[in-house]
């Protein structure tokens, strides 16, 4: 049934109290969507992820593919940025190649206007290893699972004074909890009990170990900690994130809207986890390497390396510089060092890495 603010009574949100109005303020103006089951689950695996799409075309779904696993490569680092990096963006190019499945889920809902709306989303699956071979040699750090799941203090104060979000209010803290999952982690709700309201206090007045001694019954020790209050213009969001009663990080938004101001809260805490815990591959520093290759009889040989070369993520640039008895010497600017460039010839069929190379010799790769 739709709703509009026009058909809430008057005195309706004052009588609903503070939990169920911000349940009604953090859906207003959202999609009012039934969901249409598909013949398979939404995504919800670190190697899954769901993208709206304009139609089932092929050039939509190539488009997916890349918004996709952009999704996926954020998601494994704990890093939002990781699709920005260097090389990242031509792998991006290429994302059907790493593609395991993908479904399409169709939802139906109410246009502002009344009419019906029909929106389809892209599900994407990966493969798990051809994902971590290519975030290797790209240099994307991984975040090792199974992850934390720290346990949200939030307390939210609409003018009515601050009250707790317990397990109870789980849908008042979607915003939260759902991009947490996006970020590749969850959060857990405390159980709400008298006892933890208590804790609304030492939310409000940022003592932060007052908390993590309330919260000693969850496990782990980990707390994002929150208060959502009004302002001029909006709301503004203070936030701490706590690991065995250390502050990683804290922050704080203003923002007009009381969803993304919460969902700051799980963007931050994400931020913090991946800090201390993804861990990078070893890679080369990037910069420019000499090479050689061996193994070109002829032009059609050098024009299969050369296109080979420019479709790698992890090659910026190419300059021939002198062709010898040995072989075909480049100067390759590489995005992730020499080891980057052998973890990618290693998944391909046009070069072998030479082998029992002396250290500080020109590194050798041979064309098949």
């Amino acid at each position: 049934m739709r709703r509009t603010s026009a058909s809430i009574p008057p005195g309706f949100i004052l009588r609903l109290g503070l939990f169920g109005a911000m349940a009604l303020l953090l859906v207003a103006g959202a999609a009012q969507a039934q969901r249409v089951e598909g013949s398979r689950a939404a995504a919800s695996g670190m190697y899954e992820a769901e993208v709206p799409v304009n139609s089932q075309s092929a050039a939509e779904r190539k488009a997916g593919f890349a918004r996709a696993m952009a999704q996926v490569l954020g998601k494994i680092s704990g890093d939002r940025s990781a699709a920005s990096r260097p090389g990242v963006g031509a792998e991006l190019a290429n994302a059907a190649e790493y593609v395991d499945s993908y479904d399409y889920r169709q939802d139906e809902g109410v246009s502002a206007g009344g009419a019906p709306t029909f929106n389809t989303a892209l599900i994407v699956r990966f493969d798990e290893e051809a994902v971590n071979e290519v975030a290797g040699a790209l240099g994307i750090p991984v975040w090792p699972t199974p992850r934390p799941k720290p346990v949200l203090w939030l307390a939210i104060d609409d003018g009515s004074g601050p009250r707790l979000v317990g397990v109870r209010q789980n849908d008042v803290a979607s915003p939260l909890t759902s991009r947490a999952r996006e970020r590749g982690y969850r959060l857990g709700l405390p159980a709400g009990n008298a006892a933890e309201q208590a804790v609304v206090g030492a939310i409000w007045r940022g003592d932060t170990a007052a908390v993590a001694r309330a919260s000693a019954r969850y496990q782990p020790p980990m707390q994002l900690i929150g208060k959502l209050y009004r302002n001029d213009g909006g709301w503004t969001a203070d936030w701490a994130f706590v690991d065995d009663g250390r502050v990683l990080k804290s922050w704080s938004i203003d923002h007009n809207n009381a969803r993304q101001a919460l969902a700051a809260g799980a963007d931050g805490a994400a931020d913090a986890l991946a800090s201390r815990y993804a861990k990078a591959p070893e890679t080369g520093p990037a910069g420019s390497y000499r090479v050689v290759f061996t193994g070109i009889d002829d032009t059609e040989d050098y024009l299969r390396l050369s296109a080979y070369l420019q479709d790698l993520s992890v090659v910026r640039d190419i300059t021939p510089l002198r062709a010898t008895a040995q072989g075909l010497e480049l100067e390759l600017d590489l995005a992730s060092g020499l080891s980057g460039l052998r973890r990618m010839a290693a998944r391909g069929e046009v070069l072998v890495a030479g082998e029992d190379q002396v250290e500080g010799a020109t590194p050798t790769f041979q064309v098949r």
